[in-house]
């Protein structure tokens, strides 16, 4: 099994050739290409090779599925005696990529 790990907007992901990961949104139409550089960890079937800080030619190719919404999270501030309150949603936008190859 071939597997890497790459990092992308300061977080890592596992990452497998026909799989698919979420990632912060990126600036890429739905559709393209996108390449993914910064690979930490490279696991082939016999050998892994690990990155100082990132793996030297390594390189992961996935396609733009879709960019999506995840759940929305709310935050609640009040102080206490002086009814005073507040409740603030948020909903981060992600984009799903499918892990096409993975080179190295």
């Amino acid at each position: 099994m071939k597997y890497a790990i790459v990092q992308s907007s300061g977080r890592q992901h596992r990452c497998e050739e026909g799989g698919a990961i979420e990632v912060d949104r990126l600036p890429v139409e739905a559709g393209a290409t996108h390449t993914l550089t910064q690979v930490l960890l490279l696991v082939d079937d016999s050998s892994v090779r690990v990155g100082t800080p990132t793996v030297a030619g390594a390189q992961v190719t996935a396609t733009v599925l879709e960019h999506v919404k995840g759940p929305k999270v709310f935050a609640f501030r009040y102080k206490a005696k002086e009814r005073q309150q507040k409740r603030i949603g948020h909903r981060q936008t992600y984009t799903k990529l499918k892990i096409e190859k993975i080179e190295g």
